[in-house]
Parts: structure tokens; C-alpha cells; sequence
């Protein structure tokens, strides 16, 4: 079993009053580890709302129905809540005439789960995000040194957790990923019919990771129109597929700040995407941005994991200088260059460190990234 380091998180929030929420992406790991933390818990109901009978019992918001099944449980846990209507409603009503249960529901999308449990469960509940399996609970399964072996792999096939597990039946698997359940919620929740131009759109998103996303051009080439474009990328963000890291700057005469770039969350899914499985290091053309992609996701992971509250973004001027990642805690800039080749380490922009001369600066490299996602 591969201990996911957020079931600590969880399992202190346990019967603190509080709603237990937990989002991420389909297949990543959620019912496997709510299933594992209530294996040691006596009295636990469980519901998925991926059945109709589910759906219709919440959305009844019936009461004397819910004492019925209810009962003497200690634990409610509903999966993939998401796909209830006026979950948020169901939700209070559960809290408000049971004292002594614990409610836990998961989530495969934001677009529905937090926009109705928002104000309902306001101030009632705790928060927490499951990602792909990272590099630092593979560390803590098999080793450091034997995950960092498999780096190569990594960049090619990804994190999630059915790729790790049977990494010789990969392509398939993260074709068949890619391919169905990816965009279930996306397709279902939101009536979007025109599924092939989603799949461009990604495919064109996969060629950019590491770029600045300018809306207009990809528009063009998808062949829809620039608000459809960005309401399908607000959705593909909401369902953990790909996330965007907005420009940093206090100087708006010199500094782009509103520019993003857009990461996937899982390398495995991009390169499914696009269809292209050959070996990270035999591309030369791209190894760069798909280092780039694994470094900072894998940290995004850390930080969200061990709580470490930081705002992360990426630097650039007028005059195309750039900085990969900037992250900004507790007051402080700390200034990252991610370089796939570390004969290739530049020196920092000039116009940066005039206008953050107290930043810290660091450049990142196979031969000291283990350090930079695993620790602060």
C-alpha cells in the first residue's frame, strides 16, 4: 500500500464538528483512501453518487428519509458528491439533526461540490485536495534513491495511481484514462457537446506547457471562440486536468501581470494526450518544459500536503526575461530556474534582482531536485 501523506491531515479533522471535504481528480486515490481510513472506524456508511438511487435519496433533502438510513452510523461518506443536486442543502441537513456523525464527501470536480457547499457549510467544514501520487510518498514506499531511478518513467507515464501500479501495461491504461473517464464531469455536468473540440483543446494546451497561453491564437487553432476557450479551460482547472500559474510582478510598467501558463497536473495524461510515449530524454525539443512541469507540480503537491501556505507564480518582463517559478511565503521571494541541463544555468535576470534585490535564488537540476520537493 502506498500511504498517501494527506490521510494525517484527514485523519485529524476527524469529529472536530467540521464536514470533511476531499477533491481531486477521478481515479487519483479518493475512495481508496477514505475506504482506508474508515477500515479502522466502526459504524460507516457509504454512498456513490454515481447511482441514480444515491443521487435521488440526497436530493429528496428529506429528513425522517435520512434518519431512516442514517440511524445509528458514526460516519456518512458520500462519493463523488459532486453529482448530487444541492449537495450543499443535504449536506447542512445532515449536520444540523445529527450531532455525533462524521460527514466526508469527495469530489472528482469543483465546478458543482464547492460552488453548493460554499455557503451552506460555511465555516463548517475542511478542505483538502488529493493529487496523482507524488515523489515524495513514493520516497517513502520504496526509497528516495529507487524513486529517483525512475524519473525517467515518471516524465513519460505520470503519477496516477493505477499507472505506478502496473507501469508495464501503461500506454494502455493511460490511453483508456485520457480517453473515458477524464472528461465524465465535464461532458455530463456541463452539456458540452462538442467533445472533439475539447480533446484539440487539450492537445493544443499539452504542446505549451511552460508557455505564456494567449487565448486568441489558441481560439483560433481549436476553432472556437475566445470565451468558449476559457470557460473550457476554468473547467479542465475545476476537474484537476491542468492548473494555471499566474505572472508575478509590483511593477506594472515593466512586468506582464496578467500572462499565465498552464501545467497539467499528471505528465501521464498530457503525454497520452498528444499521444506521445517515447523517452523523455530522446526529446529534445521538450524535455525542458516537461521538467519544468514535474518540478513544480511535484512541488505545488508539497506544499499543499504539509500546509505550507505560499502563493506560487512565474516572472516576466517586457523584455522577455523570464523566471520559471517564483514562490512567495511568509513575506519572502524565493526565485526559481528549472534547467533540465545544468551546463546550461544562467544567471538570473538582471531587471529582477534590481527590482526584488532581497529575493532568494536558486536554480533547480536533476542533481538537486529531490531536495526542493521534498523540504522547504
Amino acid at each position: 500500500m502506498i500511504n498517501r501523506i494527506i490521510e494525517k491531515n484527514i485523519i485529524e479533522g476527524l469529529f472536530q464538528g467540521k464536514a470533511i471535504i476531499v477533491y481531486g481528480a477521478r481515479q487519483v486515490g479518493k475512495t481508496t483512501l477514505i475506504k482506508q481510513i474508515t477500515a479502522r472506524l466502526k459504524d460507516v456508511l457509504w454512498f456513490n453518487a454515481d447511482e441514480l438511487q444515491t443521487r435521488e435519496l440526497f436530493e429528496s433533502q428529506n429528513l425522517s428519509v435520512f434518519k431512516n438510513f442514517v440511524k445509528e452510523n458514526s460516519i456518512v461518506v458520500i462519493d463523488e458528491a459532486q453529482r448530487i443536486k444541492n449537495i450543499g442543502l443535504s449536506a447542512k441537513i445532515l449536520i444540523d439533526n445529527f450531532d455525533n456523525i462524521q460527514l466526508i464527501l469527495t469530489g472528482s470536480s469543483v465546478i458543482n461540490l464547492s460552488n453548493e457547499i460554499q455557503e451552506p457549510l460555511t465555516g463548517r467544514k475542511f478542505e483538502y485536495i488529493l493529487y496523482p501520487i507524488a515523489f515524495e510518498e513514493m520516497a517513502n514506499y520504496h526509497g528516495t534513491f529507487e524513486e529517483h531511478k525512475n524519473l525517467d518513467n515518471r516524465l513519460v507515464y505520470g503519477y496516477y495511481p493505477e499507472i505506478v501500479l502496473n507501469l508495464p501495461d501503461a500506454k494502455r491504461r493511460l490511453k483508456e484514462l485520457s480517453d473515458s473517464y477524464l472528461y465524465k464531469d465535464i461532458l455530463e455536468l456541463n452539456k458540452i457537446k462538442k467533445a472533439d473540440k475539447l480533446m484539440k483543446l487539450l492537445q493544443t494546451l499539452a504542446y505549451q506547457i511552460g508557455d505564456l497561453v494567449r487565448y486568441n491564437e489558441v481560439a483560433q487553432n481549436v476553432g472556437l471562440d475566445k470565451e468558449t476557450v476559457e470557460h473550457y479551460i476554468d473547467l479542465l482547472e475545476k476537474t484537476f486536468v491542468i492548473y494555471r500559474l499566474p505572472a508575478f510582478g509590483k511593477n506594472p510598467r515593466n512586468e506582464i501581470k496578467k500572462s499565465r501558463k498552464i501545467y497539467f497536473y499528471d505528465l501521464g495524461i498530457r503525454n497520452a494526450v498528444i499521444n506521445n510515449f517515447s523517452p523523455a530524454r530522446s526529446r529534445i525539443n521538450e524535455i525542458g518544459k516537461l521538467w519544468e512541469n514535474f518540478i513544480i507540480t511535484e512541488r505545488l503537491k508539497f506544499l499543499e500536503y504539509h500546509e505550507i501556505y505560499a502563493h506560487s507564480y512565474f516572472w516576466r518582463n517586457y523584455n522577455r526575461q523570464e523566471i520559471d517559478y517564483i514562490e512567495e511565503r511568509d513575506g519572502n521571494i524565493y526565485a526559481y530556474e528549472i534547467k533540465w541541463n545544468p551546463k546550461k544555468i544562467k544567471k538570473l535576470p538582471a531587471a529582477f534582482l534590481k527590482t526584488y534585490p532581497n529575493a532568494v535564488t536558486k536554480t533547480i537540476t536533476p542533481e538537486n531536485y529531490i531536495e526542493f520537493i521534498m523540504r522547504l
